[in-house]
């Protein structure tokens, strides 16, 4: 009984991590995802995003005292703008998706959510982590060795 009670627990711990993709494995979903090249983004950018976003991981949350909005998922995506997390105070959801989708192991609603801000007239700059960290930067070790 005690050990099924330790694996339960353990069981729920992972649960709760979500997924930290490994960086190949991310270059490539976003690759089969479409991102690409999308918008004039190269893949090695969106990679230098998520890295220093969410160090590619999904779960990752961060609430922001100002506004009173939260960043979720592997790009950061913020509840004053782009989804509904039910607590944010004059929300927009530009893309019209409840903010814990963009907390899923599957990031397709993630990506599509990703791909909506960047067609705004900000782009990729729409992200601070982009601008402080990859804007202008030689980017080629996000995705070298990943075969992409």
């Amino acid at each position: 009984m005690k050990a099924l009670l330790i694996l339960g627990l353990l069981l729920l711990s992972v649960a709760v991590q979500g997924k930290k993709f490994q960086r190949c494995e991310l270059a490539r979903t976003l690759k089969r995802l479409g991102l690409d090249g999308y918008r004039g983004v190269s893949l090695a950018n969106w990679m230098c995003l998520a890295r220093w976003e969410s160090n590619y991981n999904t779960q990752a949350t961060n609430y922001n005292r100002g506004d009173k909005s939260t960043d979720y998922g592997i790009f950061q995506i913020n509840s004053r703008w782009w989804c509904n997390d039910g607590k944010t105070p004059r929300a927009v959801n530009a893309c019209r998706i409840p903010c814990s989708a963009l907390l899923k192991d599957d990031i397709t609603q993630a990506v599509a959510c990703a791909k909506r801000v960047v067609s705004d007239p900000q782009g990729i700059k729409a992200w601070v982590a982009w601008r402080n960290k990859c804007q202008n930067k030689d980017l080629r070790s996000y995705v070298k060795g990943c075969g992409v």
